[in-house]
């Protein structure tokens, strides 16, 4: 039953729900906004010529530097967040472990010589892992559900969260379908005394091969211990940033992507310019940039993503946190701001 990095199609149950979500129309879950992959001006070739001539800094020079924590005595009296590169990160808090997006495979793709890791950044694995109270799926992109990573946390993880269908590869890969909870947007689950988890809209796409939207890609709001936290998963710029903002702001900490950015598909990932925004609309006090300092996805250099918001944030007077992998953070008590990526 775990064979299969690719995964599997929702059917029977799941996929009724599915259909009558009113996210899903024509055969394929749709954003709020249109939202072409890429324009209409932009072609393939163009896409091959760019990816040749890419930036000469898009492998970093020389190893990720790293903090190796143990994430078993973490302290956790208020939430604490360890970042593993990318968009892997682990939320701690009273006693309450919540893990998210983890691939600890050391590569981003079906197979293991595609899309490696940088060196020096991919030094936590599962085994480093406490046990996992919950375990939240943003969406099904190889680069935030490993095949590799989810079969090996199954004995640890209480339970899985995650995105309308994506449910579908995880009960492929072993997972007990009681142990998953799926998302459509707004809907709302608590999840124990103090916690509830969210999820809301995010302008992105889903796959993991050539048949797109048959699962639903999302961001999450995660009410923690009194503390309020947007998990951004994958997305574009696009209006629901504000009405997610005046809906469930101000928030705490918005964790959001910031990196793998191109013109060729500027509506699926931000620019950095525009993530300082999106923070401003959801009425974050402190921004924790990910999706960036593990892999090359995009043409830029491995450090541009950090160094255009850092310098957008400090125009506009935001706080960016900004940890190396493994080096905790304590909500709205302690926030790493060491600039390490010059190099």
């Amino acid at each position: 039953m775990q064979q299969g990095p690719f995964g599997r199609d929702p059917a029977g149950i799941r996929l009724d729900r599915i259909t009558h979500s009113p996210n899903y129309r024509d055969g394929a879950f749709q954003n709020l906004e249109l939202t072409p992959v890429m324009p209409e001006n932009v072609s393939y070739v163009g896409m091959m010529r760019d990816f040749i001539k890419k930036d000469k800094d898009n492998i970093p020079p020389q190893p990720i530097p790293s903090i190796k924590t143990d994430l078993k005595a973490l302290s956790d009296s208020v939430p604490t967040i360890v970042w593993f590169g990318h968009s892997s990160y682990l939320i701690k808090s009273k006693g309450v472990t919540v893990l998210v997006d983890p691939v600890f495979s050391g590569y981003t793709s079906p197979v293991s010589f595609f899309g490696k890791a940088f060196a020096g950044a991919d030094v936590y694995k599962v085994d480093d892992m406490p046990d996992v109270d919950m375990l939240v799926l943003s969406h099904d992109h190889y680069d935030h559900l490993d095949f590799e990573t989810i079969t090996k946390l199954i004995p640890k993880v209480k339970k899985f969260y995650t995105a309308l269908g994506v449910g579908a590869h995880l009960e492929r890969w072993g997972v007990p379908a009681d142990r998953i909870v799926e998302f459509d947007w707004w809907e709302s689950q608590p999840v124990a005394t103090d916690i509830s988890l969210t999820a809301v809209p995010a302008r992105h796409f889903s796959g993991r091969s050539f048949t797109r939207g048959k699962t639903l890609w999302t961001a999450f709001v995660l009410k923690l211990h009194g503390y309020n936290l947007y998990l951004g998963g994958d997305s574009g710029y696009g209006t629901h940033f504000r009405a997610i903002g005046e809906k469930y702001g101000p928030f705490d900490l918005a964790i959001l992507e910031c990196g793998q950015y191109g013109k060729d598909w500027p509506h699926i990932h931000m620019f950095p310019e525009e993530v300082a925004q999106a923070a401003q609309d959801l009425q974050a006090k402190t921004i924790l940039p990910v999706h960036w300092a593990k892999f090359s996805l995009a043409i830029h250099a491995w450090n541009e993503p950090i160094q255009r918001l850092t310098k957008k944030a400090a125009e506009e007077k935001l706080n960016v946190t900004t940890p190396k992998i493994g080096e905790p953070l304590m909500v709205d008590n302690y926030y790493p701001k060491t600039v390490w990526w010059n190099f």
